[in-house]
């Protein structure tokens, strides 16, 4: 307790993976902290494997665009993980201009910002897995971060198992929507794409009410896509189920739902919103895109 008691709570400010996040003041520094709290199932149990995996992986995640764990308190019935803290998530930012979109300047400085962290993500090896606007924080003077990595992974060559019920489903791509385990850093950039497409609309692009629906609102706009041009689709675990009741759409002009993007804008969106993963744009590469690159 005694680490604990230079912290003041001052309110709830959210709800992580695990649970309640609250807002508290450092008293002897005067600075803002988050603390998320963990509970501990039983003594025998100890501390869950997520939340061993999630301070492993931000110890070793050091940068600017990426949330800070300043201090971990461990008490007999709870961990709790004491962050930095940020006024606001990128979703309010976008419920606060009234589902409007945000100006493209904006767009493309939190587009950035969020590449940047994805980059170091991937090249420490670790994928995030549920990328949305509401675990991307922003500071008062717009510095987006990373946060939440309940659901992050380290990942390994070659690829392991991993389990497919990962990533808010508006934010999940076709490939972990039939079932793929063996994905890789390409799971992260369509969440990305889907977030870039939310910002410059004011709405989320697939807005599926189950997995079956998610795939159909993404064939709706990119298209059915070609088994015989989408490598490795037949192999996918819940193709086979799927197939015959898959509703065949041709691909629609992806400017009719971001209209205020130019022709750069919809390139580099087209790159990140591949069905076929191995077709997506990698977080490096799209940092050296011709939209990032202007004023």
């Amino acid at each position: 307790m005694d680490k604990l008691s230079k912290y003041e709570i001052e309110g709830k400010c959210g709800e992580g993976t695990y649970g309640v996040v609250q807002r508290a003041r450092n008293k002897d520094s005067d600075e803002l902290v988050a603390l998320k709290y963990i509970k501990l199932e039983s003594e025998d149990e100890g501390i869950p494997s997520t939340a061993i995996r999630e301070i492993a992986l931000l110890k070793e995640l050091q940068h600017p665009n990426i949330v800070s764990l300043q201090d971990i308190v461990l008490e007999s019935s709870q961990l709790i993980l004491i962050f930095e803290f940020l006024e606001q998530d990128l979703y309010n930012i976008i419920k606060a201009n009234d589902f409007q979109g945000l100006e493209i300047p904006i767009v493309k400085s939190y587009l950035r910002q969020m590449l940047e962290g994805v980059a170091h993500c991937h090249s420490k090896k670790v994928l995030h897995r549920d990328l949305k606007p509401q675990n991307l924080l922003v500071s008062k003077d717009g510095c987006l971060k990373l946060a939440d990595f309940g659901l992050a992974r380290a990942f390994g060559i070659p690829v392991k198992n991993y389990t497919h019920e990962v990533v808010t489903l508006w934010y999940r791509p076709p490939d972990i929507l039939f079932g793929s385990k063996t994905y890789s850093t390409h799971i992260d950039m369509w969440s990305v794409g889907c977030i870039f497409a939310e910002m410059v609309s004011g709405h989320p692009m697939f807005k599926g009410e189950d997995e079956k629906d998610q795939l159909d609102k993404i064939f709706k706009i990119k298209g059915t896509p070609d088994p015989d041009k989408w490598t490795g689709m037949h192999e996918l675990p819940l193709y086979d189920g799927m197939k015959d009741e898959l509703p065949q759409y041709d691909p629609k002009d992806i400017s009719e739902f971001v209209p205020t993007l130019d022709e750069t804008g919809l390139d580099l969106l087209e790159q990140m919103l591949q069905c076929d993963p191995m077709c997506r744009i990698t977080a490096a590469d799209a940092l050296d895109h011709p939209f990032l690159a202007e004023e």
